[in-house]
């Protein structure tokens, strides 16, 4: 029997080209109508794979969660403060890498394996450590708001790099903004950095408290 010219469909090969699509072109270009012509099927194919375009939508997500580092949380990993400076790098570079997935990722994990191994993982650390159960579930939930957050968009790029937009006597602090665009990545990656130390430094000094109570 001939070899059938196109590899045969099953649901990696469908995420991978929904995940590229997004990537691309944004979350508004994926319709199984579009993804069937990008992987040279009939569009009924897709549905012996995934029910739903949402469930496509669903696995690209966890295929992306799944990118995220979770071996500093393993029984031998470093003490909460550095694994949780760890993820959050690790995190952030992942929704870094695909931008444009980020609002659907923010809406939770949901039923998505990756991202569930993701919330247990961070949440055991942090109980095994010593934190309470309800602060580690509502650390897990900051560390996630803080993380996607940054990667929603880029602040630095926001400013326009016409130095005629900052008239200094409407903005008399904004002398330099134009020139903020065009160091966007070490911009926004230093405001990363930041707000990641001080968010483990405020924690640092929570976690002193609590366990100094008598």
């Amino acid at each position: 029997m001939a070899r059938p010219r196109t590899p045969l469909l099953n649901r990696e090969r469908i995420v991978a080209a929904a995940l590229r699509l997004i990537d691309e072109e944004g979350l508004a270009a994926l319709s199984t109508r579009r993804l069937a012509a990008e992987l040279s099927v009939s569009g009924p194919s897709l549905y012996n794979h995934f029910a739903t375009k949402d469930e496509i939508l669903d696995a690209v997500v966890d295929t992306v969660i799944g990118e995220v580092d979770l071996s500093m949380f393993g029984a031998d990993g470093p003490p909460w403060p550095q694994a949780l400076r760890d993820w959050a790098r690790s995190y952030r570079a992942a929704l870094a890498a695909h931008p444009n997935i980020v609002p659907v990722l923010a809406q939770g994990p949901g039923r998505r394996p990756n991202a569930l191994r993701l919330a247990d993982a961070v949440f055991g650390h942090l109980v095994d450590a010593g934190w309470p159960r309800g602060q580690a579930t509502r650390i897990g939930a900051l560390m996630r708001y803080f993380v996607t957050g940054s990667a929603l968009a880029s602040f630095a790029a926001g400013f326009p790099a016409d130095a005629g937009v900052y008239d200094a006597a409407d903005y008399p602090h904004l002398g330099e903004a134009h020139r903020l665009a065009g160091h966007g990545g070490r911009v926004d990656e230093g405001a990363f950095e930041t707000g990641l130390e001080a968010l483990l430094d405020g924690l640092a000094l929570r976690f002193e408290r609590l366990v100094a109570r008598p």
